[in-house]
């Protein structure tokens, strides 16, 4: 008998879960409540742990010739100097690739097939019985299904009927962030981070290296909205960089040059939460473990959970056994992110203080969730 889910949210997390449940026979809808799907005009880094759930979900020729492939990740200091470092503490050279968000999206989207993404669906409540689970959205529709997977973000509504609702955490820091063309004297296949006291500033490129997605991390002693859309202001943050090596503030002066774009965001996260699932009800991606980017995880977890996911979902025999399958899914996962989001916290620390106290990220980046999740089925037990 076919399980038929419903996705509430269409970000990167969200589209990708439901391709992974396509992909394994599980019916799925996908409900967004912005009129398009779309994201802001930035760039992820995809780590191997990500590349490999894309190669899993079919994508991943499409990512190698829409990104970036980074052959070299080099971590200096604000003058430009080199930062000794092993390669997994900052990132694995030759095995990252950098995307334009937009890319990403379009490219998981333009695999599923036509109707399944419903747009203009903002979730206002849940409930749910034995048998199914429903969600009733800010339009007047309501749907049905046996398993509700809520991937609507660090906000999230869905997580309210999960676990007691918090407010999250404020960093401190402020990322302004953004893209620009591809800069003469910027090599093309580099990732690089230039670390300094209470400030680090990151550059990498995408869209085949037509495209530098830049991120000023910088101090702020008051609370900043949390939003992708904010707009930034180059001249502070020049202001904040000034100084530093003089290809940082060449980059910055293109923010206001052809193809520029530039925009604000406040950095929140939250402590781990003490569950993600409740009957038919399980979270998904910063809907259930929102971090900061410092160990450039937030994408690549969410890729992990939605394989994950659709491989337990995908091998029930029926609705019956959905509350089972979260579960597994919940311990399987909940662990592993957790600690990403610990370790992203310490790792923002490290850059801070000129690169000299970095995670080692060896331990992500060789971890495969789908093979995780397959011995999780093959030994026939809970991971409970």
């Amino acid at each position: 008998m076919t399980i038929k889910a419903a996705v509430v949210g269409g970000g990167i997390g969200g589209v990708a879960a439901a391709l992974a449940l396509h992909r394994r026979g599980v019916g799925v809808d996908v409900f967004e409540q912005a009129t398009e799907l779309a994201e802001v005009g930035a760039g992820v880094s995809l780590a191997p742990n990500g590349l490999l759930m894309l190669e899993h979900l079919g994508v991943g020729q499409s990512v190698a010739r829409m990104g970036a492939h980074h052959v070299h990740t080099e971590l200096v200091h604000a003058d430009g100097r080199p930062v000794a470092h092993a390669p997994d503490e900052f990132a694995r050279a030759g095995r990252t690739v950098g995307i334009h968000r937009a890319d990403l999206l379009s490219l998981l989207a333009d695999e599923l097939p036509h109707g399944i993404v419903h747009t203009g669906h903002r979730a206002i409540a849940f409930s749910q019985t034995e048998s199914d689970a429903t969600v009733t959205f800010a339009n007047g529709a309501t749907v049905t299904a046996d398993v509700v997977i809520g991937a609507d973000g660090i906000h999230s509504v869905l997580q309210g009927f999960v676990v007691a609702p918090t407010e999250p955490v404020f960093s401190g820091v402020v990322a302004c962030r953004g893209l620009v063309a591809a800069l003469e004297g910027y090599p093309a296949d580099t990732m690089r981070m230039w670390v300094g006291n209470d400030k680090h500033f990151l550059v990498f490129p995408v869209r085949a290296g037509e495209l530098l997605n830049y991120v000023g991390f910088v101090p702020s002693p008051t609370k900043v909205r949390e939003s992708w859309s904010a707009p930034g202001d180059p001249a502070a943050l020049a202001a904040h960089f000034a100084g530093w090596d003089p290809l940082v503030g060449r980059i910055i002066e293109a923010i206001s040059g052809p193809g520029g774009s530039g925009f604000e965001w406040g950095m929140y996260d939250r402590a781990p939460l003490s569950r993600w699932s409740v009957g038919r009800l399980t979270l998904l991606g910063d809907a259930a473990h929102p971090m900061l980017p410092h160990l450039g995880q937030g994408v690549n977890q969410a890729l992990e959970d939605g394989v994950a996911l659709a491989m337990l979902l995908g091998a029930l025999d029926g609705p019956a056994q959905v509350r089972d399958a979260l579960g597994s899914y919940e311990s399987l996962r909940r662990e592993r992110t957790a600690q990403v989001q610990i370790g992203s916290r310490r790792n923002g620390a490290g850059y801070d203080s000129s690169g000299s106290q970095l995670t080692d990220r060896s331990w992500i980046y060789s971890y495969d969730a789908r093979a995780e999740a397959l011995e999780l089925l093959a030994s026939g037990r809970d991971a409970r």
